[in-house]
């Protein structure tokens, strides 16, 4: 028992220490972005990344863009509420998921209206309003898939099915922020904030929740 308590004692530092150096980062891309210190490496690379412009890619960063946006999550959200309300039966997790993922929605919103960045007007492949940093996109991604990922590596017993989740979450959240990249509605500098933001707000919901539930987050097996 003793054991098991020291492992989650070291889990829980680990989980501080990633939400801390995260907002750490955040608040100094934020620093960064504010006295415009970015810019020509911002620039330089959204040009690399567009000299790959071809219809097919814009075809699939427009449905990755589409699959970010605030409505398919919210699908998606529900999906997954209805899985562990049914299937896997962790109702106590649904709670986890709602203030994850729609609290970085409101929390995003925020940080917009704070730093009131104009979004890039190079060469832009769909039309979008709003402010620019951090990228919403970036940040329901980074919070969803990681939440997700979270929640359904306990139900996963074989190394190979965490290893195919864990590449899954990952291959989506970077897809998804360099598709704003190359549609041309975001600097990389906006896609790294959000990731920054929503990784400092996940991992601080995380130690919260198995703080306060007593949920390990990752069996021993």
């Amino acid at each position: 028992m003793s054991g098991q308590m020291n492992w989650a004692s070291g889990r829980q530092r680990w989980i501080f220490f990633i939400s801390l150096i995260s907002f750490v980062g955040f608040i100094i891309m934020a620093a960064l972005v504010k006295f415009q210190l970015l810019a020509p490496l911002d620039l330089a690379i959204i040009t690399s990344i567009q000299n790959l412009e071809h219809p097919f890619i814009t075809d699939i960063a427009i449905g990755l863009s589409f699959i970010g946006s605030i409505g398919p999550v919210t699908v998606l959200c529900l999906i997954v509420i209805a899985v562990l309300y049914w299937v896997l039966r962790r109702r106590t997790e649904i709670l986890l998921l709602i203030v994850v993922v729609f609290g970085s929605s409101i929390l995003n919103l925020l940080l917009k209206l704070i730093f009131q960045r104009v979004r890039p007007d190079i060469h832009r492949l769909v039309e979008i309003t709003g402010y620019s940093f951090p990228s919403g996109h970036s940040m329901g991604a980074f919070s969803f898939y990681s939440v997700l990922a979270y929640l359904l590596w306990r139900h996963i017993d074989s190394r190979t099915g965490r290893g195919v989740l864990i590449a899954f979450a990952i291959i989506m959240i970077l897809s998804i922020g360099l598709s704003r990249i190359y549609l041309g509605v975001h600097y990389p500098s906006d896609i790294l904030g959000g990731y920054l933001a929503s990784c400092a707000w996940v991992s601080f919901m995380v130690r919260y929740y198995e703080r306060r539930m007593g949920k390990r987050g990752f069996p021993d097996a």
